[in-house]
């Protein structure tokens, strides 16, 4: 079941990573250089002229609304949205033409405190454009391919430049609203270096942390501890197996603590490599899941006897809390697939599979334990009756 749900989820991977291509022609030019960015099937081509520094860029991106912008920009000084000088592109609300806008992002429009409006760019922008792939035929809709074109002068001996892109449902007037905030999105940043076309590698690297606290988490926390409880709950009755049930419970659930406790330490780094970027709610599933799991870890040391008279209590804050973490795990999986924008992928559809597949076995063999119940509860309703005795109960049943 864990290897069918690592089969999807690589393959959901290879299939992102080889989506998409990076292309040095567009439909006016053919550039030198052309890289594909980490997020929303981006690339971009370029050409540098070292002897005067002028960078020619076509950034090439798709609409996901048919009101919606696509735009990009250079942050001149750190990694990060605010700060931003961009070029959004987005139909005229009374033309329904493609138009071209600058905008700078401050600190104001992050935190939605006023509207983003067009204003000139403190960088030296020689000239701009943006077309729609199909030529002036083509119209803007969900999926609509743009490209959009720069030519700008830099510093001179400065050829690293920090790219920002993305893409919004909505304008209003000729001010793009807020863009999603999926991990895709909020991800949208590289750093470059223009002469040798290579990129920094800590984007590389959070998304290799990211497949890997995402795989980890929803083996731990998504399918080994949802086992550890079935196997509590229906193999304790069996007489035949003794106490071993019992370790193979406890075994379970601290390789599913110690494993989730390594994908909640690597979330910790992620939170840390990505400053400006907030998940609330799984962050918040996240820490009361571990916790829960910690205190699980810490009452096996305080363990009653069976024949203590604090058993009982033990054992009901044990389930109560055993089953809470349980559920705040397999939820946070699933706020995890939203997080990193896999929703709608193959890794999802693989791990509903495995929990369907685990959920369906806990219907089966509830009902056996009903059954075994409504017999003995018969047979000993029998017995008390004086229909049988405890040597004939085996022909009783089968009369």
């Amino acid at each position: 079941m864990i290897f069918l749900f690592l089969l999807f989820l690589f393959s959901s991977h290879l299939n992102t990573s080889s989506s998409t291509h990076c292309s040095t022609t567009s439909t006016t030019k053919t550039f030198q250089k052309c890289m594909i960015l980490p997020t929303q099937q981006a690339s971009i081509a370029w050409t540098f002229h070292s002897h005067n520094a002028t960078l020619d860029l076509c950034f090439f991106g798709t609409f996901i609304s048919p009101s919606g912008w696509v735009g990009w920009g250079i942050n001149p000084t750190s990694p990060e949205m605010t700060g931003t000088r961009a070029l959004i592109s987005f139909p005229d609300p009374n033309s329904g033409q493609l138009v071209l806008l600058p905008y700078i992002l401050d600190p104001t429009v992050k935190l939605q405190k006023s509207p983003l409006l067009s204003r000139p760019l403190d960088i030296h922008l020689i000239s701009s454009s943006a077309t729609l792939y199909g030529g002036k035929m083509a119209t803007i809709h969900n999926g609509a391919p743009v490209q959009i074109y720069a030519t700008i002068k830099l510093v001179p001996n400065k050829t690293k430049i920090h790219l920002v892109w993305n893409r919004g449902l909505y304008v209003q007037g000729y001010s793009p609203t807020i863009h999603p905030t999926t991990s895709n999105d909020l991800s949208s940043i590289t750093t470059f270096d223009v002469l040798s076309g290579s990129a920094a590698t800590q984007h590389n690297n959070i998304n290799i942390l990211k497949l890997v606290h995402g795989i980890i988490n929803a083996i731990s926390w998504g399918l080994l501890l949802p086992m550890g409880a079935v196997t509590a709950r229906y193999l304790r009755h069996i007489q035949a197996l003794g106490p071993t049930w019992f370790y193979v419970h406890s075994g379970i659930q601290l390789s599913a603590f110690f494993l989730g406790t390594a994908g909640f330490a690597i979330g910790i780094r992620l939170g840390r490599m990505s400053p400006g970027v907030t998940y609330g709610l799984h962050r918040k599933l996240g820490f009361a899941a571990f916790c829960l799991g910690a205190l699980q870890t810490l009452a096996l040391l305080f363990r009653p006897k069976t024949t203590h008279k604090f058993r009982k209590y033990w054992k009901s804050y044990h389930h109560f809390v055993g089953y809470a973490c349980v559920v705040l795990g397999v939820v946070n999986v699933f706020q995890g697939f939203e997080v990193m924008g896999e929703g709608g992928s193959y890794a999802k559809l693989g791990y509903c599979l495995c929990l369907s597949t685990l959920i369906g076995i806990c219907i089966a063999l509830e009902v056996n334990s009903w059954v075994i119940f409504c017999r003995k509860s018969k047979e000993e309703k029998m017995k008390r009756g004086g229909l049988i005795s405890g040597s004939d109960k085996g022909s009783a049943i089968h009369s």
